[in-house]
């Protein structure tokens, strides 16, 4: 088959490089970002992930992916099309579904033979019905067009990984035409496959989505109860997780959630909810424990100083976690902007992430290679990310290179007896 996959960001692209090397179907990435393009031609990855550029250049070699930004021939005689665009978040906290639309009118439009539109983005249930009406009403021939849902399972960082050891593919379909491709677009995918309607499908993405970030929020807010009353969450969570039931997996406590999915999901689910007569007091609940811990730290910081006026702050770790340039819903943005409206001077540092921070932030901040510069001459530093260099940096150098060696740790990288060892006023979450 040619099975084409439009939009090029981190589940289209994985989705697309993924199904490419697996074989037996060959895939075309499409995208409107021609700069996109020429980057993925010449084998360059536009985002970091794990692993990913490795496998574009191979598949690039191979002839088995091709990248485009021509939809005519690209949906003209294409199989399958997965539709892998943003569903980014409106201020009400309603999924945005324009950017989906306009590429299922584009798949209308250019789309010559029979063709299975397969919805990857995470849309509200009932969204996969109104996109079939919406194509059937566009479309230029009289071809056959369905819609399909097959949410995504990805975590950003370890999305190659997870698309070859995926824990479930989940297929929502109407018809057993629908079921037939995609179980032939998967037939090299040795993965537990769970075929279900459409509705079933998409509400099992949000499902899963809500139910991580409401253990992370749990968690979070029995930390804040840890602080008051004296017990440790680290040891608190290690007792919970051995109950089989509950797990090891989403027990840190730290400043929050972040990135693409959880904030969005959340809020969108919600607002699902209330638009049809229900509230799930759960998820609002999940909601309003996360906005309210990205800033715990910060606001702790201030009764150790008169004035953040002038003060250098050092931030380490951007992205919203570890493995991904990613920092959107970061709980560095909201910490950082604190701090600048209180006259702070911030330095930066993040492995991967700074490009990005720049989009965000420009020159209103200063950005740093490696850590013993972010901290050199700060009066406080704050973690906000649990890099691997972070967690195993020389705590020794917090004392030796800040004016004043006080560190705020978002994410509980340190052993407490070990910056108390070493002369460091140290504040985490939870202990």
């Amino acid at each position: 088959m040619k099975i084409v996959v439009a939009g090029t960001g981190y589940v289209g692209l994985v989705t697309g490089v993924c199904l490419a090397e697996r074989g037996g179907h060959h895939i075309v990435c499409v995208d409107v970002n021609s700069e996109k393009i020429s980057m993925l031609k010449s084998g360059i990855s536009p985002i970091y992930e794990d692993g990913l550029e490795e496998l574009i250049k191979k598949n690039n070699d191979l002839n088995r992916i091709e990248f485009t930004s021509d939809f005519e021939s690209a949906y003209g005689d294409a199989d399958a099309v997965f539709i892998a665009v943003g569903t980014p978040e409106r201020s009400d906290g309603s999924a945005n579904l324009d950017y989906l639309k306009s590429a299922a009118k584009t798949i209308a439009e250019n789309a010559k033979k029979d063709i299975l539109v397969i919805i990857k983005s995470t849309v509200p249930i009932g969204t996969n019905e109104q996109i079939e009406k919406y194509i059937n009403k566009h479309k230029k021939e009289n071809i056959r067009i369905e819609v399909a849902s097959n949410p995504e399972f990805l975590a950003q960082g370890s999305a190659v990984r997870d698309t070859f050891e995926a824990t479930r593919i989940v297929i929502g379909v109407e018809s057993e035409w629908a079921k037939e491709i995609l179980l032939d677009i998967y037939k090299n995918f040795d993965n537990h496959k769970l075929v279900t309607n459409r509705n079933s499908a998409e509400m099992i993405k949000y499902a899963s989505n809500d139910f991580l970030a409401l253990k992370i929020s749990y968690m979070n807010d029995i930390a804040n109860l840890c602080e008051i009353v004296g017990a440790d969450i680290e040891d608190v969570a290690l007792g919970m997780s051995f109950d089989n039931r509950i797990g090891s997996n989403f027990l840190n406590a730290g400043i929050g959630y972040g990135g693409s999915c959880f904030p969005k999901d959340t809020k969108a689910l919600h607002w699902l909810s209330n638009s049809n007569g229900y509230e799930l007091k759960t998820i609002k609940a999940a909601i309003e424990v996360n906005e309210i811990q990205k800033l715990k730290l910060a606001k702790k910081s201030s009764n150790f100083v008169e004035s953040f006026n002038n003060l250098k702050v050092a931030i380490l770790g951007l992205t919203y976690k570890p493995g991904t340039d990613d920092l959107r819903e970061a709980p560095s943005i909201v910490n950082i902007r604190y701090l600048l409206e209180r006259g702070a001077e911030v330095v930066a540092f993040d492995p991967v992430g700074i490009d990005n921070a720049k989009k965000i932030f420009g020159d209103a901040i200063s950005y740093v290679n490696d850590i013993d510069s972010a901290i050199l001459d700060a009066e406080m530093c704050f973690i906000m990310t649990e890099w691997e260099v972070i967690k195993n940096y020389d705590v020794s150098n917090y004392k030796k290179l800040m004016k004043r060696p006080l560190v705020f740790d978002g994410r509980n990288c340190y052993k407490i007896n070990e910056m108390k060892d070493n002369g460091i006023e140290y504040y985490s979450i939870g202990r």
